[in-house]
């Protein structure tokens, strides 16, 4: 007796959304917002080369030639890498071409920002050139979104939380904005929290706190000021911890432990999650640090053995 086939679910094409390549090109249904912007960049001495509509979301981009000294990279990004930026000049020397435009906002007259390709931005003006590509957004929002955007260099732990919380800052006089309302643009409340704690230490071990936070930590229902008053406090009770951590490792090194890993473990044995592995375990913000606290105050240095170490390594 044959076998019946099992039925497989039908596979969505995934050439089915968007814009066709004639749809992208097309001016047909240009804004009066989008032509005014036309008219701004050209009065401000750029150039429109085309108009064109993404082709996932079908919105209005424009692809443009700006004179390099009216675009500035947004207040809230990290620094720039001097390496990687030299890297980048001496590679477009090189090939003696600039392929990779920027993306620009217009924030006023003569004056641009750009949320992603600070460091293009940065080699082109090593390099001495008078203009830049820039693809300029017709939506002024596209500003804040650049954790969402920025993949030119990878982040570390403490430039994306140290980005994270400067545009949160910057963002409480833009609009009555929750964190739960910024999600993208955050990307974890983790970042938000480490952001504070950095800015107070910029040896802060953030990377051992982080999969502790990650689970306790969530996005606040309150207006950005408010929220961040609550994080300064969170910031510094887990400065605290930090502090204590730190002090409980001199302690450990005193008596002969020699690691780089001394404050991971350290943290271990006081992390109330450390046996929980249950994802409604129950633990915010406030009771977990509550709970640092009071685990590290009751740390027993006498109990720790070199064995204990080795195992826990």
């Amino acid at each position: 007796m044959a076998q019946r086939k099992k039925k497989t679910k039908k596979q969505t094409n995934q050439s089915s959304i968007g814009l066709t390549p004639k749809e992208v090109s097309s001016t047909k249904g240009q804004t009066q917002k989008l032509r005014n912007l036309i008219s701004d960049i050209e009065e401000d001495g750029g150039q429109v080369l085309c108009s064109y509509k993404e082709p996932l979301g079908g919105h209005w981009v424009l692809l443009t030639s700006l004179p390099l000294k009216q675009v500035e990279p947004t207040p809230y990004q990290r620094k720039l890498s001097s390496p990687h930026v030299k890297n980048l000049a001496n590679v477009i020397e090189k090939i003696d071409r600039f392929l990779d435009p920027v993306i620009a906002i217009r924030v006023g007259p003569k004056s641009y920002q750009v949320p992603n390709g600070y460091h293009r931005l940065g080699a082109l003006k090593q390099l001495g050139a008078k203009t830049v590509t820039a693809l300029v957004m017709v939506d002024e929002e596209m500003a804040r979104m650049i954790l969402a955007l920025n993949v030119e260099k990878s982040h570390n732990l403490r430039e994306k939380s140290h980005e994270v919380i400067s545009l949160a800052e910057h963002l409480v006089g833009e609009g009555n904005y929750k964190e739960t309302d910024l999600t993208l643009e955050f990307e974890s409340p983790v970042f938000l929290t480490l952001g504070l704690c950095y800015r107070e230490n910029g040896r802060f071990s953030g990377s051992i706190y982080q999969p502790f936070l990650k689970r306790i930590d969530k996005f606040q229902r309150k207006l950005l000021d408010r929220s961040i008053e609550q994080r300064i406090i969170w910031a510094s009770m887990l400065l605290e911890v930090d502090e204590r951590v730190s002090e409980i490792v001199i302690e450990l090194k005193k008596r002969g432990f020699e690691s780089q890993f001394l404050k991971n473990f350290v943290f271990s044995r006081i992390n109330p999650l450390r046996f929980n592995l249950k994802r409604n375990h129950g633990l915010i913000m406030e009771t977990g640090l509550k709970k640092l606290l009071e685990n590290i105050s009751k740390f027993n240095l006498e109990k720790v053995s070199k064995s204990d170490f080795l195992k826990a390594g």
